[in-house]
C-alpha cells in the first residue's frame, strides 16, 4: 500500500496486533526525506487505550514495549533477547545502513517475534545493497506466524505543501497559489526538502513576498545539496557526465537524449546511467524517463560542473532540443546563450518570439525579447530584426515600462534602416498612448512615425495615421482627427494591405461612434468579423470593442452586450489581451449606468489589482469605484478613487473619463458647500470637452457644471454651456447626452429663475426634470432617473410653499437626551394633486436609492420627504425614547457618519443643524458602545 502523512500512521497503527495475536512485520520504504524516522517516532509516541490523548480515530493500541533499533550507528544494536518474554514493538530505522552483522542479528529478532509483538522496519529503496531485498541476500525465510506487510510512503501532494507553507510562514507571510505549485514541483513533494526550502525562503523576510519567482530564485537547501553531490561523487569520474547532463537538461528525458548530451557514447553512456540509477544519483520519475527524484537537485549539481564542460553540455542540449517536435525555441535559445554561442542564441530567440506571437502568447514573447535586447553588445543587424518583433507584441499585449525604455533607446540608433526606425517609432507611439497614457508624447511620436513611413512603407504609415484618428486624447480637436482619417484611408488604400484597411476602419468606427455620427452603425456592420486572416480579425475585434465603449457613453446599453461578446471572443481567439482588458472596463461602466451595483465595488477593485501595471486600462474601474463611493457617502475614499489613487495623472485621462470624474468631483464640492471650488473645476473640465468638440462626452459633466456656475453667480457662462452643448449635439443620435441636456436645462431653470417668477420657474424646472427622468428610464439608467425624479419632486414641493407663511420653530425635545430631528417643523401638506404626486415620487426615489445602495442619496431624499410629511395618525404626543435602540434618525445619521461624512455634510444632507447631528452621533455611540464614528457600523459589541 502507498501511504502519506497521517494516513501512514493510521495504517500502521491499525496493523499492530492485539494481545496474543500473531506477530506483524511491516516493511516501510521511502526515499530520503520522505519522513520514515518521523513516522517511527509517532508510532513510539502512540499511547495505549487507557490514555485518551492519542488520536481519536485510531483503534486502541496495546501496551507494547517500545524498542528502537537505529541501524548503522554506534550503539544502535539493542540486546535482542531482553524483551523476548513480553509483547514488543520493534522500531527499526534505516535498515539500508545495516552491515552484515546487523542484518544477521535483525533476522534473528524478526524470526523470533512473540505473539502480540510487531516490528516496523524502514529503509530507502534506492540505497539497498540488493534492490528489493531490505534484509539482504539470500531472502529471509519467514516463519508461518508473522503477517508480513509492505508500505511505501508517498510524497506530499500540493494541498499538503500549501498547509506546510502556511504553518512555516505564519501570519507574517504567505505563498501565492503559483508559488505553492512551484514549491511542489521543485521539491517533488518530499517532506524534508519542502520544510528545508520553506525555512530558507522564510529567512529572506522582509524581502520575501511569496511569489513563484522568489521560489525559483531560492538556493538549494544544504541537506539536499550534500545528499545529491555525495551520490554523484560516488560514481566513477567517467560516469559522472550522465548526471551532469541530467542537471543541464533539468527535467526527465529519454535515455538516448540523456546519453547524447553527456557525450559518453552509447556503451559508456548506458553503463553510466545504470550506475547512476544504482547509486540513486538519478531516478526514473516516469517510465523510460530519467532525471532527479527531486528536481531542485539539478541546480546543485549544475553549479559544480566545470565551466568548459558545462558549456559543452549546453551546446549538445541545444542540439538535442532542436530535434524535438515541436521545438521549444525559448529553451534552445537559453542553452545556446549558456554555451556562449551568440549568433545561434539570437536566431533561436527570434524563432521563439515569432512562435509565441503566432500562437497569441504575446507576454511570453515580450519577456524574452526585453531580456535579450537589454543585453549589451547586441549586433545592429540582430537589434534591427528583434526590436520590431518586440514592439509588435508589446502593442498587442500588455503594458511594459521596460519595453518603452528599450524602444525609446533603439529609435535613437542612427544605424537603423529608416523603415525599421519608423516601424519602431510607430509602435512606441502606440504604447505611449494606449498602455502608458502619455498622450502628448505619444501623439508627437506618431506624427513623426507617419512622416517617416509615408514614402517607404505605406501600410505602416496608414497604421500611424489611423492611431491619430482616435479622439480620446485630450488637447486635439475633432476636426484634426477627421483630417487624419482622410489621410489614413488614402494610405491604406494605396498599400493594398487588407489588415491595414481594417485597422483604419476600426478607428473610423471609434471616431464616428464617439460624436454620434449617423453613419456609425453602418461602419460597425462593415467590420470583417468573419475574416480568416488573424491580423484582420484582431483589428475587427478592436473595432467592435471601440464601438461597445462608445455605445456605453452614448447610452445604447442594449447593444453593448452583443458587441462585447463578439469582440472579446475575437480578441481571445486572435491573442489581443489589451483589447480584451479594455472590454472588461467597458462592462464595469455599463454595470454602473444600468444599476447593476451588487458586487460592483469588489469587481472594480479586483480589476484594478489585476491591471496594476496598466493604469490607463484600469481607469474605467477607478472611475466607477469613485462614483459608487460618492453615492454611498464614502466621500473621503471617493476623491482617492476619482484621482486614480495617484497611479495615473488625471489630466491625461481620456476625455470622457476625465469629464465624468470631474462631474463627480464638482458634485462633491457642491455637497460640501465649496461653491467656488466647484465652479473652478467646472470651467476647467468644460474647456477640455469644448476643445475636443466631441459633445456627447459632456453628458456626465454638464448638469453639475451648470449648477456650480449658477450657484457661484456666473449664470451667463452656465447659459453658454447649455447652448453650446445643444448646438454641439446637433442631430446626433446620443440618448444619454440628450437626457443630460434636458437635465442641464432643468438645473438652469431651477437655480436661475428671477425672484418674481420663482414659482413658475420651479414648475417649468419640474417639467424638464420629469422629461429627463423619462428619458433615463427608457435607456435604462435607474440612478440618473432617480436623481432627475428627485429634482422634479424638489421643484414641485418648493413651488407649493412659495407664498406660504413661514413654518413655526420646532418644539424642544420632550425626552431627555433626544435631539430635535429638524430645525423647523414640517410644512403643511397641500392637497394639490401635483404635490401629492411629488411626495409619492420622492418616496419611490428614496426606495430606489436604497435598493441601489446609494446611502447618501437615500438619506437626502428621505430628509426632503420629512420636511413635508404629516405626522402619523395615532402617534402619542412627544417623542419615543427608543431606550437602548437607535432611533430612526440616529440610524440614518450613524450610517452617514460611518461612510465618512462630517457633521456639517450630514447636516446639509438631512436638513438638520450641525448641533443636532452631533447629539444624534453621541446618542448612537452611547447606545451601541462604539468608541469612534467608524465603530458605529459594527453595532453593539
Amino acid at each position: 500500500m502507498i501511504t502519506t502523512g497521517g494516513s501512514a500512521l493510521r495504517s500502521l497503527a491499525r496493523a499492530l496486533p492485539g494481545p496474543d495475536a500473531d506477530p506483524v512485520l511491516m516493511f516501510v520504504e521511502g526515499a530520503a526525506g520522505e519522513g520514515k524516522s518521523h513516522l517511527l517516532q509517532e508510532l513510539a509516541d502512540l499511547q495505549g487505550p487507557a490514555d485518551r490523548r492519542g488520536p481519536a480515530d485510531l483503534p486502541g493500541v496495546s501496551d507494547l514495549a517500545r524498542l528502537w533499533w537505529r541501524c548503522g550507528t554506534e550503539g544502535g544494536l539493542p540486546e535482542e533477547d531482553e524483551h523476548r518474554r513480553e509483547p514488543t514493538l520493534w522500531l527499526v530505522d534505516d535498515v539500508h545502513r545495516a552491515d552484515e552483522d546487523e542484518l544477521r542479528r535483525l533476522r534473528r529478532v524478526l524470526e523470533g517475534l512473540e505473539r502480540g509483538s510487531a516490528a516496523v522496519v524502514t529503509y530507502r529503496p534506492e540505497e539497498l545493497p540488493v534492490p528489493g531485498l531490505p534484509l539482504g541476500s539470500p531472502p529471509m525465510t519467514y516463519p508461518n506466524r508473522p503477517a508480513v506487510l509492505r508500505s511505501r510512503l508517498a510524497p506530499w501532494d500540493e494541498e499538503r505543501v500549501r498547509r506546510a507553507a502556511a504553518e512555516a510562514l505564519g501570519e507574517r507571510g504567505g505563498c501565492t497559489a503559483e508559488a505553492v505549485t512551484r514549491i511542489h514541483e521543485r521539491t517533488g513533494g518530499v517532506p524534508r526538502v519542502v520544510v528545508d526550502l520553506l525555512a530558507m525562503v522564510r529567512g529572506q523576510w522582509p524581502a520575501f513576498t511569496g511569489t513563484a519567482a522568489e521560489v525559483d530564485a531560492a538556493r538549494v537547501p544544504p541537506r539536499l545539496a550534500e545528499l545529491i553531490l555525495s551520490r554523484t561523487h560516488a560514481l566513477s569520474p567517467e560516469h559522472r557526465p550522465v548526471v551532469w547532463a541530467a542537471a543541464v537538461l533539468d527535467g526527465p528525458v529519454g535515455r538516448e537524449e540523456l546519453i547524447a548530451v553527456s557525450g559518453l557514447g552509447a556503451a559508456t553512456g548506458n553503463s553510466a546511467l545504470l550506475r547512476a540509477l544504482e547509486s540513486a544519483a538519478l531516478a526514473e520519475p516516469a517510465e523510460g524517463r530519467y532525471g532527479f527524484a527531486v528536481p531542485l537537485a539539478a541546480s546543485a549539481v549544475r553549479a559544480t560542473v566545470p565551466g568548459p564542460v558545462r558549456q559543452d553540455l549546453h551546446r549538445r542540449t541545444a542540439s538535442v532540443l532542436s530535434r524535438r517536435h515541436p521545438v521549444d525555441w525559448a529553451a534552445v535559445a537559453e542553452h545556446h546563450r549558456a554555451a556562449g554561442d551568440g549568433p545561434r542564441w539570437l536566431r533561436a530567440v527570434e524563432k521563439a518570439a515569432g512562435s509565441a506571437e503566432a500562437s497569441g502568447r504575446h507576454q511570453q514573447a515580450i519577456t524574452l525579447l526585453e531580456r535579450t535586447l537589454a543585453t549589451p553588445d547586441i549586433p545592429p543587424q540582430a537589434r534591427a530584426r528583434l526590436a520590431p518583433l518586440l514592439a509588435r507584441n508589446a502593442v498587442t499585449g500588455l503594458r511594459s515600462d521596460q519595453t518603452v525604455d528599450v524602444l525609446a533607446q533603439i529609435v535613437q540608433d542612427a544605424a537603423l534602416p529608416p523603415a525599421v526606425r519608423g516601424e519602431l517609432r510607430l509602435d512606441l507611439g502606440l504604447m505611449l498612448c494606449n498602455q502608458m497614457g502619455r498622450f502628448p508624447e505619444g501623439w508627437r511620436v506618431l506624427e513623426i512615425a507617419a512622416a517617416e513611413l509615408r514614402d517607404v512603407r505605406s501600410a505602416l504609415a496608414a497604421r500611424a495615421m489611423a492611431a491619430l484618428v482616435l479622439p480620446y486624447h485630450p488637447g486635439v480637436s475633432l476636426d484634426v482627427h477627421q483630417g487624419w482619417l482622410i489621410k489614413a484611408v488614402a494610405a491604406a488604400d494605396d498599400s493594398g494591405d487588407e489588415a491595414m484597411r481594417t485597422a483604419v476602419l476600426a478607428n473610423h468606427v471609434g471616431l464616428a461612434m464617439s460624436w454620434a455620427d449617423p453613419e456609425a452603425w453602418d461602419l460597425v456592420a462593415k467590420l470583417p468579423v468573419e475574416s480568416t486572416d488573424p491580423a484582420c480579425a484582431r483589428q475587427a475585434a478592436r473595432g467592435l470593442c471601440n464601438a461597445a465603449d462608445s455605445a456605453v457613453w452614448l447610452g445604447f446599453y442594449g447593444r453593448v452586450d452583443d458587441l462585447l461578446t463578439q469582440g472579446r471572443e475575437l480578441s481571445a481567439r486572435t491573442g489581443a489581451p489589451y483589447t480584451e482588458h479594455s472590454a472588461l472596463g467597458t462592462l464595469l461602466l455599463q454595470a454602473w449606468w444600468t444599476g447593476q451595483w451588487l458586487g460592483l465595488a469588489e469587481r472594480c477593485e479586483e480589476f484594478i489589482t489585476a491591471t496594476a501595471d496598466m493604469p490607463l486600462i484600469a481607469s474605467d474601474a477607478y472611475l466607477v469605484r469613485g462614483l459608487l463611493a460618492v453615492a454611498q457617502g464614502d466621500w473621503g475614499e471617493a476623491k482617492s478613487w476619482l484621482f486614480q489613487r495617484g497611479t495615473f495623472g488625471t489630466e491625461n485621462l481620456p476625455v470622457p473619463l476625465g469629464a465624468a470624474a470631474a462631474g463627480a468631483l464638482i458634485r462633491l464640492a457642491l455637497a460640501r458647500q465649496e461653491v467656488s471650488v466647484a465652479a473652478e473645476q467646472a470651467r476647467s473640465a468644460w474647456k477640455v470637452v469644448a476643445e475636443k468638440g466631441v459633445w456627447p462626452w459632456a453628458a456626465e459633466l454638464a448638469p453639475w457644471a451648470v449648477e456650480a456656475l449658477v450657484r457661484a453667480g456666473d449664470s451667463g457662462t452656465a447659459h453658454t454651456m447649455v447652448r453650446n452643448f445643444a448646438q454641439g449635439l446637433g442631430r446626433g443620435d446620443a440618448p444619454a447626452a440628450r437626457a443630460a441636456l434636458v437635465w442641464s436645462r432643468a438645473v438652469l431653470t431651477e437655480t436661475d429663475a428671477p425672484a418674481r417668477e420663482r414659482r413658475s420657474g420651479l414648475l417649468e424646472a419640474a417639467k424638464l426634470y420629469g422629461e429627463a427622468a423619462a428619458a433615463y428610464a427608457e435607456l435604462p439608467r435607474p440612478y440618473s432617473q432617480a436623481l432627475a425624479t428627485e429634482g422634479a419632486a424638489r421643484c414641485v414641493l418648493a413651488a407649493d410653499t412659495e407664498g406660504a407663511p413661514a413654518p413655526a420653530p420646532a418644539p424642544a425635545p420632550e425626552t431627555e437626551g433626544e435631539a430635535a430631528d429638524t430645525a423647523v417643523s414640517p410644512a403643511p401638506v397641500s392637497d394639490d394633486p401635483a404635490t401629492l404626486t411629488a411626495l409619492t415620487d420622492l418616496e419611490s426615489c428614496a426606495q430606489l436609492f436604497t435598493d441601489l445602495g446609494a446611502v447618501w442619496d437615500a438619506a437626502r431624499a428621505r430628509a426632503l420627504l420629512r420636511t413635508r410629511q404629516p405626522a402619523r395618525k395615532g402617534r402619542p404626543p412627544g417623542r419615543p425614547s427608543h431606550a437602548d435602540q437607535l432611533s430612526p434618525r440616529e440610524e440614518e445619521v450613524a450610517q452617514l457618519a460611518v461612510s465618512g461624512l462630517t457633521n456639517r455634510e450630514i447636516a446639509a444632507t438631512l436638513h438638520l443643524s450641525p448641533r443636532t447631528v452631533e447629539q444624534h452621533i453621541a446618542g448612537a455611540m452611547r447606545k451601541t458602545g462604539a468608541l469612534s464614528r467608524r465603530d458605529l457600523g459594527r453595532g453593539r459589541p
